[in-house]
């Protein structure tokens, strides 16, 4: 709660002096933003995959099969009338915030950048280290697969939409410590 307030409150020689801590503990999870209020619907689909790599005592590499993210996320939110909203939105989100802060090269330019790759890490790490039943692995890297979203009535009118083409980007392998755990 403390974090929380000195997060909000106004700028005071505490907040500032403790801004880089206090903004790696809230930005994260309680980021604040008017999207409630304004909300820009999804005009795309993505299917964030993941797949890890091992390198064994003999030093042999080996690279699991991609393992579906967002399927995990969709297949708990099917069928329940009452679905988690953090099953809904911690992936997408943590995707939609990588990509405002580190855009297409995957660098990141700032300390929040730094910690949205962490946090988009860390939630792709406990997922696959959750699926595999704690099976090790020292890295981890994402695919993310973007499908635009066809205009309303654009099946079924008889003209002939075109549609952007699907794009795959893969993101570079990041280190995780060893077994999966930060």
């Amino acid at each position: 709660m403390a974090l929380i307030f000195l997060h909000v409150a106004p700028v005071n020689a505490i907040s500032q002096q403790y801004s880089k801590q206090i903004n790696a503990w809230v930005l994260p999870v309680f980021e604040q933003n008017w999207r409630l209020f304004a909300p820009d619907p999804e005009s795309v689909n993505r299917q964030i995959s993941a797949r890890t790599m091992r390198t064994a005592p003999n030093g042999t590499v080996q690279v699991s099969g991609w393992f579906d993210l967002s399927g995990v996320d969709n297949s708990a939110i099917e069928h329940n009338p009452f679905p988690s909203h953090t099953t809904q939105n911690m992936l997408r989100r943590a995707w939609s915030s990588y990509l405002e802060t580190l855009g297409g090269d995957d660098q990141p330019r700032s300390e929040r950048g730094v910690v949205i790759q962490q946090y988009l890490r860390n939630i792709a790490a406990d997922r696959v280290a959750d699926h595999r039943g704690g099976e090790p692995f020292d890295s981890i890297q994402l695919r993310v697969v973007t499908v635009p979203v066809g205009p309303p009535g654009a099946a079924g009118n008889g003209r002939p939409v075109t549609m952007p083409p699907v794009d795959t980007r893969y993101l570079p392998w990041w280190k995780v410590a060893p077994h999966g755990t930060r």
